[in-house]
């Protein structure tokens, strides 16, 4: 073999030698993409799940990351609550930075705008807020959609479970925001009512980017409700707070937890505590080995968090946080980022002691939706922090 052959072969080999010997950092890293509302009235609950996706991801690479040593990396972009955008930010997730599981979907109109995306193009979706039925029983053959998160469904017979234990309601109304979250809501809360032989006594509407629900909330009062079922985001939440307000009508409120995910207090006044909301978490009181290791890594990472009442909304941090931990693991059983053998892997997870719970098979064939009706806990907003209630 010619000596200039030769050399030119040596130096080939000992590059690639090079190669694999260089420092995991130095290798591609696995994309985790998020699409959420980063700015707006809902942007605190985007930048919540933000805080808990980065909190997983620090503490997974902490540990060498996945596939032999590659760091997870997240791409974040801003729906502001827009479906048209939502779908853009994910096309662009998908197909510019490949992400090897996408995350979002704050409101389920953006969710459900996504779903038959990911589905299509095979990415694993991931929902840490959007509580929306069909996004996760969407049809799809294989369905690529999972949740860590509320589920209307479930949550609409808890909401009726604590209406009747907290306020002895008997004639219950709803005032819903006139949106496919409204609507996968007045589904599930007509069949909670109906399995116990009751009926609503009002179903009102409203636009979400109404002033005044006064109309809607006058047809309720004169019906005769005891309790109000409301479901709505933080500013269409806060508008039926102010319009109760000025009709004089002290009514108890059972809500979706629309309004934690953002400025409601601000929004809504001083009446913001009489709404009893549903959550899946809560940083106050003794926490478990995991809310301590993540309430330290909060504190560390992040200036402003000096305790629970800096964690707002929590459900988004909690959520976000398993959820990520939940995808890793589904990553590592797939052993690649391909997206259906990621979608298998969900399949796959035994256990995991989370935040939220011990998630014992999380997810199987029929079920993408680890969060259960015995997973929640009640709060409002006293003195702008979300307390459990006592």
């Amino acid at each position: 073999m010619p000596l200039l052959r030769r050399s030119v072969l040596s130096l080939a080999a000992a590059g690639l030698a090079a190669l694999s010997s260089l420092p995991a950092q130095a290798q591609e890293t696995i994309k985790i993409g998020l699409v959420t509302a980063l700015s707006g009235q809902s942007a605190r609950a985007g930048e919540a799940i933000t805080r808990g996706m980065a909190i997983a991801i620090d503490e997974i690479n902490a540990k060498g990351g996945l596939l032999n040593g590659r760091k997870l990396e997240l791409v974040r972009r801003d729906d502001e609550g827009n479906p048209a955008k939502g779908v853009v930010a994910a096309r662009e997730l998908i197909y510019k930075e490949k992400v090897a599981v996408l995350f979002g979907g704050l409101d389920t109109p953006v969710s459900l705008a996504i779903v038959a995306l990911a589905n299509q193009e095979k990415v694993p979706f991931m929902g840490p807020w959007a509580a929306g039925t069909p996004i996760t029983k969407n049809g799809g053959k294989p369905n690529f959609v999972f949740r860590v998160s509320a589920v209307d469904e479930i949550v609409n017979k808890a909401m009726l479970q604590y209406a009747q234990k907290t306020f002895q309601a008997s004639k219950p109304a709803m005032i819903l925001v006139d949106n496919p979250w409204g609507e996968s809501n007045e589904k599930g809360l007509v069949a909670a009512l109906a399995a116990q032989n009751m009926k609503a006594v009002g179903i009102e509407k409203f636009d979400g980017n109404a002033v005044d629900v006064v109309p809607q909330l006058t047809k309720l009062k004169a019906a005769g409700a005891d309790t109000l079922f409301l479901v709505g985001n933080v500013g269409p939440s806060a508008q039926v707070v102010k319009s109760l307000d000025r009709m004089g009508w002290k009514v108890p409120i059972v809500s979706h937890w629309g309004p934690a995910g953002g400025r409601f207090t601000e929004l809504a006044g001083p009446n913001a505590k009489s709404v009893h909301f549903v959550q899946t978490y809560s940083f106050f009181g003794k926490q478990g080995p995991v809310g301590e290791k993540v309430m330290a890594a909060l504190k560390a990472k992040y200036p402003d968090i000096k305790g629970p009442d800096d964690v707002t909304p929590s459900v988004g941090v909690a959520n976000a946080y398993d959820a990520l931990q939940l995808s890793a693991l589904a990553i590592a059983k797939a052993g690649s980022t391909q997206g259906d053998a990621v979608r298998q892997g969900f399949y796959k997870i035994e256990r995991y002691e989370g935040l939220i719970k011990t998630y014992n098979q999380p997810f199987t064939a029929e079920v993408h939706d680890a969060v259960g009706e015995n997973d929640y806990v009640w709060a409002q907003f006293i003195d702008n922090r979300i307390l459990p209630v006592q």
